[in-house]
């Protein structure tokens, strides 16, 4: 389904006032969007049914479409637009609308702006659509002259981005679900899979690109790379080669275990879980996706999940899930589980397509 843009001077014209947003969880600057007229009821969702209605209802808008996040508070979607006719759509879907200012395709530019005038080591940006803006993040390395040149970039991007700092520094966690060992390093297993019949895990792949075979904590080899990418992602198959029990499930460090029945998609403000060989099980909420972060020495990703989990080296390549589902791979992050920070995730669906596995 198509919808026609009102041009913004022309919404300006006609006296479209802007509200600011002021809503539960929302921890950066206030949003340039405004709530339309309650004409139906939002439908309580769950994460998935959320993940769900938003895929369906992008494909519907398309080029109207600036963005989804999950309340989960209210356990509703909200779906950023660009007009009252798309708004009508996402409300009688059962989403609740807002019309906000940037369309993808401007935030999109924004970050490519970013990527050529501002690639600098100890960065990262992710498009946020609770403020429907880019989030641009310079770490404690980010020198007095690099900042004011990244501040310089960020402030002609005008309503499209923002900066802020983080006390941390952005850096892979290797060093660490359970521990896996080789060649001197440290990572945690993210989850089992299949492929092609045979079973599997994935990790980190900046864990895979340094370390070739496996072990498990107790020295016994378990398995040996079949795939690596990174940094242009960060993933990484490894084939079992010994016959040890590979179970569809992550290790909550209580005596327990969750089981993991699929895959699904991030969505900003979903609630999800970490599990890592050195800091164990921590939870918190989804803040970005498609986040892309400079860990330096050229080592620069793209397409990660940002959340506010903490992690701590040797949690690299572990399991991040929300419920039964897996949603990512420890990737890296600033701070450690004493004073927090930002930490990013390799989303699992991609490397599932990527190597052709299957949750297993």
């Amino acid at each position: 389904m198509n919808h026609r843009r009102i041009p913004k001077r022309r919404a300006v014209m006609a006296g479209a006032g802007i509200i600011a947003l002021v809503g539960a969880g929302v921890t950066f600057q206030t949003a340039n969007a405004s709530e339309t007229p309650k004409t139906a009821t939002p439908e309580t969702l769950s994460v998935t049914a959320a993940g769900k209605l938003a895929s369906t209802l992008g494909k519907d808008l398309g080029a109207d479409a600036a963005g989804t996040y999950y309340d989960a508070k209210t356990k509703n979607l909200v779906v950023n637009v660009l007009d009252e006719t798309a708004a009508e759509t996402v409300q009688a879907a059962g989403a609740k609308a807002r019309i906000v200012e940037n369309s993808l395709a401007e935030l999109k530019s924004a970050r490519t702006t970013l990527k050529e005038d501002a690639t600098i080591p100890g960065t990262s940006w992710a498009t946020d659509p609770t403020t429907n803006k880019v989030v641009v993040t310079a770490d404690r390395t980010v020198s007095e002259a690099e900042l004011a040149q990244l501040t310089k970039v960020v402030d002609a991007l005008g309503a499209r981005a923002e900066l802020q700092r983080t006390k941390g520094e952005f850096k892979p966690f290797i060093a660490g679900g359970d521990a896996i060992t080789g060649g001197g390093g440290r990572c945690s297993l993210g989850f089992n899979v299949v492929k092609d019949g045979a079973p599997s895990f994935l990790t980190a792949g900046h864990c895979t690109e340094s370390i070739s075979s496996w072990s498990d904590s107790s020295g016994n080899v378990i398995g040996q790379n079949e795939g690596s990418s990174f940094p242009d992602n960060d993933y990484g198959l490894v084939k079992y080669t010994a016959d040890v029990a590979h179970p569809s499930e992550v290790n909550l460090y209580n005596g327990s275990s969750q089981a993991i029945s699929g895959a699904a998609e991030a969505t900003v403000g979903m609630q999800v879980t970490r599990s890592g060989s050195t800091t164990q099980v921590h939870s918190g909420t989804v803040t970005g996706l498609d986040a892309t972060v400079n860990y330096g020495n050229g080592d620069i990703v793209n397409g990660l999940i940002q959340t506010d989990v903490c992690a701590e080296p040797g949690d690299s390549g572990g399991s991040l899930f929300s419920g039964d589902k897996a949603i990512g791979l420890t990737s890296g992050g600033s701070g450690d589980c004493t004073s927090g920070g930002e930490t990013f995730f390799q989303p699992v669906t991609e490397a599932l397509s990527a190597f052709g596995a299957q949750i297993g």
